[in-house]
């Protein structure tokens, strides 16, 4: 991608319908994938601040279609939100139209940029701190798929094609490790073994789906715990951001994305795999917050396959941390040699935690279904 200027930035900032008097743009957040900045407007007497962010076409490569997903999506939740007497200017993103009337803006260069109200007053969690965070976070998670229910899924376009196709990954995998560029494959042999024998396993999902057994949902696909905004003050997951992997997909993928991320007792790319471990308790606290907001909403099946998604989404990424480092690390930024095959490590290791734990996790599920 193009590099941004200060006056690439400003003319941008101009295509939009901010209020205010223009203060300056810094860059925001930590995110991999878009450029994102906050950009500060001067408003009557106070501050105001917008999001505002270069989409990122190598990653998504129909941003049109991308944005259709999150305006649909977003304008939804609003009267959702609104009918519900809550806050639909804090608890979804509010996009901001562009002087032509559009949500997105295309740059002089060929960048798609859109912008969206800044929710003050909120913090982004890396990592869980407690039990009540995680519990909180699936609330609100719980929250985006109830609000979102009736929402109709198969109106909506893949902005990444295959992205949770388990099978899918196994097989990107089998060609890594066919080709094995990087000769590294003798190294991790173990790994390698380990993700073989799950082989059938990665196919439950996608079958009950093909079956009918599962329904096609509005998921969010991506569903870190830093990506819910969490009230500073009431310490509540309050809104759901990084709307770009909005697609139709399986609730299972959202439940289970949170779980690999979260009840874990150790960082993603933790090196020392002793400190890596499986929390029963995290898994508890999130499946009770998640069972109590959207247990309504889901069907038997779901419920009984909601352990199957925390390992599924558990076991999906090992595999997509450990093609990327057999192909040499192309995907996945990294800052140090391994960082990816540490990755793999430690999601391989809590999809045997969770193996072996499996009775007291199904257990849980029963305990806190409606």
């Amino acid at each position: 991608m193009n590099q941004i200027t200060e006056n690439l930035l400003r003319n941008v900032v101009s295509e939009f319908e901010f209020e205010g008097k223009y203060v300056g743009t810094v860059l925001y957040g930590s995110g991999h994938i878009n450029d994102t900045f906050a950009v500060y407007f001067q408003f009557e007497d106070y501050p105001r601040r917008y999001i505002l962010q270069r989409i990122n076409t190598n990653v998504f490569r129909n941003p049109i279609e991308l944005m259709e997903n999150v305006q649909g999506v977003t304008s939804y939740l609003f009267r959702m939100i609104a009918a519900a007497h809550g806050d639909p200017y804090r608890e979804t993103l509010n996009l901001i139209s562009t002087k032509a009337g559009s949500f997105y803006h295309v740059d002089p260069e060929g960048g798609y940029w859109r912008a969206y109200l800044f929710v003050e007053d909120t913090i982004t969690l890396q990592q869980t701190r407690n039990a009540k965070d995680f519990y909180n976070s699936a609330r609100s998670l719980g929250k985006f798929q109830m609000l979102l229910a009736d929402y109709p899924a198969q109106t909506l376009h893949e902005t990444i094609t295959l992205f949770h196709d388990t099978p899918d990954r196994i097989r990107q995998f089998k060609e890594a490790l066919a080709a094995d560029t990087k000769k590294r494959a003798a190294k991790v042999q173990g790994e390698i073994d380990f993700v073989l024998i799950r082989e059938s396993f990665t196919h439950t999902l996608v079958d009950l789906l093909a079956q009918g057994k599962l329904p096609l949902r509005v998921t969010h696909n991506d569903t870190k715990l830093n990506n819910i905004l969490i009230d500073k003050e009431s310490g509540q997951g309050i809104c759901i951001i990084d709307l770009d992997t909005v697609m139709p997909g399986l609730s299972l993928y959202d439940f289970g994305d949170s779980i690999r991320f979260g009840a874990t007792t150790a960082a993603e790319d933790e090196q020392d795999p002793s400190k890596v471990h499986f929390d029963i308790d995290l898994f508890e606290a999130f499946s009770k917050g998640y069972l109590e907001t959207a247990g309504s909403i889901l069907s038997d099946e779901e419920i009984r396959n909601l352990a199957t998604g925390a390992k599924m989404m558990t076991l999906e990424c090992g595999i997509r941390f450990l093609t990327d480092y057999l192909n040499g690390d192309i995907y996945f930024k990294t800052e140090r040699e391994g960082q990816n095959l540490d990755r793999c490590r430690t999601q391989l290791k809590l999809v045997a935690e969770m193996e072996e734990q499996w009775d007291a996790m199904t257990q849980i599920i029963d305990k806190y279904r409606k």
